[in-house]
């Protein structure tokens, strides 16, 4: 049986949206005043615009597990989850038996100030103030696309942390805007994926079966995924290599990390695991769809970039990043399905081939607003069309944050828990 977390002194920031960076370290210290003794908050950097980068510690044992919020600035679920924990941890003793636990607030704050969509009621409101850095911005992503004299100093501070730390476990907490919940691993943790699997069935939350993330990766059990070794990428095209990642530099000192997905709105189509009756024909379609929607987009973008004031900022650096990926992507999926492909597999990269071309015009488009440009609402048009496609095709439903948070939560303890050999919850 799962003990349900007490949410006095968070539940005002779980309803109806997620909290600013401002209001996570708020909450921290207000923690780190009651429990002087236990708690503690600190900097540990700060962003490449000068915002300070928080870690708050929970407990004085040496073996430790890291949890990082916030390391893409559109899933904004993780924040809440590290405040739940580190009250649930300071309240919970057995918790802190021989283990202390440390969270990163959010690993780009700088991100996360451009992402204003703190209570979003549909997906058009999520994507009219969406933002996703491009890959050699992401803190966590960054070493797999930059040497390492050119790392941003949000992932140069997430590598001192761990460095310090030396967890065995680190749990970095992301989300998808649309589909079900999913874990990868760097390392297997046995017996993970059943505490898992309960988890987001007492919660409702869909398990996202074939994740396209994942494509062929070994499975431990329904949507937990271990990372397997060089010479594997789900997409060929992709230049990045997640073993260059931070999630690896748990490593060097024996741990591991494990990737916890959880979704803002929920799909039940996304764990069909039943043979898809037609693969090649449906990822053909699929690939056109890709190319079609992100042409759309690259047109307006084309008409308008001689107009547009310099120098580029982050939201064009992303909006580009993101179309420069659909052509390779395109050919990786006609170039032959994985063996045993399942709807849930289909429907997971139809998920993915809608998602580029309307982040890349949500972005574009708010920097055809801010400079006035006449491309503007032919953006504003698509975004609003793609939302309600995306939507109606996938039948969303909304998570209610709670959930998120609590399905999160729960699954970062399984893996603490098991990764240490004590069985689970």
């Amino acid at each position: 049986m799962w003990t349900q977390v007490d949410w006095t002194g968070v539940g005002l920031l779980l309803e109806p949206g997620y909290p600013t960076v401002a209001e996570l370290e708020s909450r921290a210290r207000e923690l780190t005043v009651r429990r002087p003794n236990l708690c503690a908050l600190r900097r540990i950097g700060l962003s490449r615009a000068g915002r300070p980068l928080r870690l708050l510690s929970v407990g004085h044992a040496r073996r430790a597990v890291l949890v990082v919020a916030g390391a893409h600035a559109n899933e904004p679920t993780g924040g809440s989850t590290v405040l739940a924990l580190a009250e649930r941890v300071a309240r919970d003793r057995e918790l802190r038996a021989g283990v202390s636990w440390h969270f990163v607030l959010c690993a780009d704050p700088d991100g996360a100030s451009l992402h204003t969509a703190p209570a979003p009621r549909t997906l058009l409101d999520y994507h009219l103030g969406f933002f996703r850095p491009a890959a050699p911005e992401q803190p966590e992503w960054s070493p797999a696309v930059l040497p390492p004299d050119r790392l941003p100093p949000e992932t140069r501070a997430l590598l001192t942390v761990l460095d310090e730390l030396r967890p065995y476990l680190q749990v970095t907490l992301h989300g998808t805007d649309l589909g079900g919940s999913w874990v990868q691993l760097t390392k297997n943790v046995p017996g993970l994926a059943e505490p898992f699997a309960k988890s987001a069935a007492e919660l409702g939350i869909p398990v996202e079966t074939s994740a396209s993330d994942a494509a062929g990766w070994p499975a431990s059990g329904p949507g937990v995924f271990v990372m397997p070794g060089p010479g594997h990428a789900a997409f060929p095209s992709l230049p990045d290599d997640a073993r260059h990642s931070t999630w690896y530099h748990a490593h060097r000192y024996g741990g591991l990390t494990a990737i916890v997905e959880v979704p803002m709105w929920a799909s039940d189509l996304v764990d069909d695991t039943a043979p898809h009756p037609a693969p090649t024909a449906a990822l053909r379609q699929l690939s056109r769809r890709l190319l079609d929607e992100a042409g759309e987009v690259e047109r307006i973008l084309d008409e308008a970039l001689p107009r547009l004031p310099g120098p580029e900022g982050p939201l064009l650096r992303a909006a580009r990043w993101a179309l420069a990926l659909v052509p390779g992507l395109a050919r990786d999926w006609v170039a032959g399905p994985p063996p045993d492909v399942s709807r849930a597999y289909v429907g997971s990269v139809d998920a993915f081939g809608r998602r580029l071309p309307l982040r890349a015009a949500a972005m574009l488009r708010r920097v055809l607003v801010d400079a006035g440009d006449p491309g503007a609402p032919l953006l504003e048009q698509l975004v609003g069309e793609w939302s309600d496609s995306f939507a109606d095709r996938f039948r969303a439903r909304w998570v209610p944050v709670r959930d998120q948070v609590e399905h999160q939560m729960r699954t970062v303890l399984a893996a603490a828990s098991h990764a240490r050999g004590d069985g689970g919850p």
